[in-house]
């Protein structure tokens, strides 16, 4: 996924600077910021359908403005990688130490305090990642750790392609890497995306898949970018993504309701970087096969994009508006829809793969299982209790989600 950091590079420093004093406005006074503000009990839904927001380039929008505008409520911030002089510790893009950070901390508390929350991405397009710079997978986990200590983190991204997923030794560091903070980090999601091609992803995202297997790493889900490789409308993304659903049951042995599950979509909103247009239109479509399919993930880049420029379209990418026409935010709210879908009333669910928990007893309605799928009203039992979802779900446990989470006690049966 290319970022387009070149075309806005020289307003970084002013627009961090009033993304941090915006958010940490929200907070009120003598409230902490960074790590000391809690995150939001989000469901998995939420991390799901966040969209990539750069904090530290690209002219960054307001995200309490986006918020009360759209209804968003979670954000994928953008990029993680190892210092530009070198080293295994984590920083934002190659040049601002994490360790040090105030002010990406003071925008994730300006979210949290809205009632949001955030996932952060490692990795992306270009730069120097941790997979490369760290000599182990422990190494590179190490420095992710930090990353998810200091943030207080329930959600991180790994964003795998140009040009490490070119260097198996630097992947293999990252997907043992993601396999440790996911043991190491109860309830951690963790998604993995990677490049799209018309066959669903080419022969680096394929060998990271099996190394994935070969680790006995799975993450949320693995999501391609049907982007930048000749995809001229939705029908190529969705064709992408039924080709993907292959790839994933012949690379993990699953069905193709499990492979969905298991599967995510990350687009990218107006003019692409090699000239295709993804209009509202596109991406309607493409939300209608996610939804329809109970697919696992929808996203896109990028937020810094989601407005629009001025002509509308002058023929060129940008990075800090679509090159489409749309009012502020607009694709921003296939993220909300997604967050909040009701797939079809007969939605692809996977038969359970172990046991159910609940003791048996006058419960009427079918045991929760991880790895089924459902969706807003959908009822289940689960020790002792009836439960009904408020949106869509997996491998969310009744009775952990607390009580603003996907799960609505019905009491007991």
């Amino acid at each position: 996924m290319k970022r387009l950091k070149a075309l806005c590079s020289g307003v970084a420093a002013a627009t961090l600077a009033a993304a941090g004093l915006a958010a940490a406005a929200t907070l009120g006074t003598g409230q902490a910021s960074g790590a000391e503000t809690s995150a939001a009990a989000l469901g998995n839904n939420w991390y799901a359908a966040a969209p990539y927001l750069m904090p530290r380039d690209n002219n960054p929008p307001d995200a309490g403005a986006i918020m009360d505008a759209t209804g968003l409520k979670a954000f994928q911030l953008a990029f993680i990688l190892a210092p530009n002089g070198g080293g295994c510790s984590p920083t934002w893009d190659g040049t601002a130490a994490v360790s040090s950070d105030t002010a990406v901390a003071a925008v994730i508390s300006g979210i949290r305090a809205k009632g949001g929350d955030v996932s952060v991405s490692i990795g992306g397009y270009g730069g120097t990642k941790l997979g490369q710079a760290c000599s182990t997978s422990e190494a590179t986990a190490a420095a992710y750790q930090q990353v998810i200590s200091k943030y207080q983190l329930k959600a991180i991204d790994f964003d795998l392609e140009e040009p490490e997923y070119e260097n198996t030794t630097a992947i293999a560091h990252e997907i043992g890497a993601a396999k440790i903070l996911q043991s190491n980090n109860p309830g951690l999601y963790v998604s993995v995306t990677t490049a799209g091609t018309a066959d669903g992803t080419g022969w680096f995202g394929k060998q990271m898949l099996n190394e994935a297997k070969a680790q006995g790493f799975t993450p949320n889900n693995f999501s391609i970018m049907p982007f930048d490789g000749g995809f001229n409308s939705a029908a190529a993304q969705t064709s992408a993504l039924t080709n993907f659903n292959t790839i994933l049951q012949t690379t993990f042995g699953w069905n193709a309701a499990t492979a969905y599950a298991h599967e995510g979509f990350s687009g990218m909103n107006g003019r692409s970087d090699t000239g295709e247009y993804f209009r509202q239109a596109d991406f309607q479509t493409v939300l209608d096969y996610a939804t329809s399919h109970a697919m696992g993930r929808f996203t896109f880049w990028s937020l810094n994009r989601d407005r629009q420029c001025t002509p509308p379209d002058n023929g060129t990418t940008s990075g800090v508006c679509s090159s489409v026409p749309q009012t502020p935010w607009e694709f921003a709210k296939f993220s909300v829809k997604f967050a909040g879908a009701t797939p079809p009333t007969n939605p692809p669910t996977t038969p359970p793969t172990t046991p159910p928990t609940n003791p048996p007893g006058q419960c009427t309605v079918a045991a929760w299982s991880g790895s089924a799928v459902y969706v807003n009203g959908n009822e289940v039992s689960h020790k002792g209790h009836k439960w009904k979802a408020k949106w869509w779900t997996q491998n969310e446990e009744p009775g952990t989600t607390g009580e603003w989470g996907v799960w609505l006690d019905e009491g007991a049966c």
